[in-house]
């Protein structure tokens, strides 16, 4: 069973409240959970403290056995200071030393 830890969606029209929870990744969004993580409050004011509350034992508990968190939960992830940031890929330059230059068709004998 592969779990996820996603979104699920409370609240009534035009006023969204959101619970994070574990959840297996096969059901729907608002259906069957395993367990309550904590909860995200889309209209509070962005510094508020209740805009976004976790536990964070349990998170830690579901992280360490494997679940997968969403997108938008891995970033409240990230700034609660739960995950560590992705490591930075930096590129090569094509043009730099080693690369490859554009080819002129008049020079390459065409």
């Amino acid at each position: 069973m592969a779990v996820k830890i996603r979104l699920e969606r409370c609240g009534c029209k035009h006023r969204p409240f959101y619970r994070i929870v574990a959840a297996d990744s096969k059901c729907p969004r608002d259906g069957r959970h395993l367990q309550v993580l904590g909860f995200y409050d889309p209209l509070a004011a962005k510094d508020a403290e209740k805009r976004v509350e976790l536990k964070y034992d349990r998170v830690n508990y579901w992280l360490s056995v494997g679940a997968q968190p969403t997108d938008t939960v891995r970033r409240f992830l990230l700034n609660a200071g739960l995950l560590s940031p992705p490591p930075m890929v930096i590129m090569g330059n094509k043009s730099g030393p080693g690369g490859k230059l554009p080819v002129d068709p008049m020079t390459a004998g065409v």
